[in-house]
């Protein structure tokens, strides 16, 4: 039953839908500030590494929490990466097809959500996931660093 409530949850993040009485004391980073810039560049080598250079980011949801008695600060991320100016990535045509790592077939496109950590003054995309068709965060083996930006998943 958990499971199926994280999942729900999980579609719900997925469009931005509140689940009532679960508080969330996450913060968006503002556009154009350096917190968000630093956070898309942490993720950038790896969504290049997969689907070459050079991309940019879509921002679908961006989560921050720190403090609050956290031992560190964390993120949440979900976007979809493009070309710069918009242009659409040919998956077939990346360096992750060529080394068969993804299969364009079993994608949900170039989305990308990642799980952050910030180390020292650096964010870091501790876990992340190019292309996932199911809401692996909702592993609940990330509830007790990530709680504070999956709140509605967590809370279940």
């Amino acid at each position: 039953m958990r499971i199926i409530i994280r999942l729900i949850a999980g579609i719900l993040l997925g469009i931005g839908g509140p689940v009532p009485g679960v508080r969330a004391d996450f913060v968006e980073p503002a556009r154009g500030s350096e917190t968000r810039k630093a956070l898309m560049d942490a993720l950038r080598p790896h969504a290049e590494w997969v689907l070459g250079r050079p991309v940019e980011f879509v921002v679908r949801d961006l989560r921050l929490a720190e403090g609050q008695g956290l031992p560190f600060a964390v993120a949440f991320a979900s976007v979809r990466a493009q070309r710069p100016g918009g242009g659409a990535i040919d998956i077939r045509a990346t360096p992750g097809f060529a080394r068969c790592e993804i299969v364009p077939e079993l994608m949900d496109g170039t989305s990308l959500q990642a799980l952050y950590r910030k180390v020292g003054n650096t964010w870091v995309a501790v876990h992340w996931a190019i292309g996932a068709t199911d809401v692996w965060y909702a592993d609940p083996v990330f509830c007790a660093d990530y709680f504070a930006v999956l709140p509605e998943i967590c809370a279940g």
